[in-house]
């Protein structure tokens, strides 16, 4: 399985294939949970057509190598499937289960991370004048659909949802950058080894 998914880098066609098929149960989820736990499941499956856009044909990585790590392997393949399985498939899936077990407005977090991903897409293209692999869906998808989001469960939920919802999505977003800083330090120290 890992060698599809990752070696022969299948996993962004599987996660396109998979969230049309998630949006395609998204009317019954929505009839039978009420809106408010259906835009928290939307969630994933928007997420996983950005995966796409992100990541097929290993752009993203390819790009982030280029642009922050000036040629070295500053994310490398095993490291961006688990970014993106565990970064937002299990939050995601943990966030519906909140919404739908505790409150709608447990499962916030669900919604803040597309727009604090949307935030890190808009930035670097403000920033560099350029597309960045993900953009568009980014734009499309994740701010409407994540505002919605974060509009419709976070009603009447008070200050505190929101603020962990919030922080959740940065910490997720500050560990990625942390994890390819650090990276990229080890990377350096290796290079200024002189050979023996």
């Amino acid at each position: 399985m890992w060698t599809w998914l990752v070696r022969e880098w299948q996993w962004p066609t599987a996660a396109l294939f998979a969230g049309v098929m998630l949006l395609a149960v998204l009317p019954p989820v929505a009839f039978f949970a009420g809106t408010a736990v259906a835009l928290v499941f939307a969630q994933l499956p928007i997420y996983m057509l950005h995966q796409y856009e992100e990541h097929a044909g290993d752009r993203f990585r390819r790009y982030i190598n280029a642009t922050l790590g000036g040629g070295r392997e500053a994310l490398t393949p095993g490291a961006t499937f688990w970014i993106n399985s565990l970064g937002v498939w299990a939050v995601d899936v943990l966030a519906l289960y909140l919404a739908w077990l505790v409150a709608p407005s447990a499962g916030l977090v669900a919604g803040y991370l597309p727009l604090v991903n949307a935030l890190a897409h808009i930035g670097p293209t403000v920033a560099r004048r350029e597309y960045n692999p993900g953009l568009v869906t980014a734009l499309v998808l994740f701010l409407p659909v994540g505002g919605w989001c974060v509009y419709e469960t976070g009603a009447g939920g008070g200050f505190w949802p929101h603020a962990a919802g919030l922080a959740g999505a940065v910490a997720i977003h500050a560990a990625i950058v942390g994890y390819v800083v650090r990276r990229l330090v080890r990377l350096r120290k290796s290079e200024a080894v002189p050979a023996v």
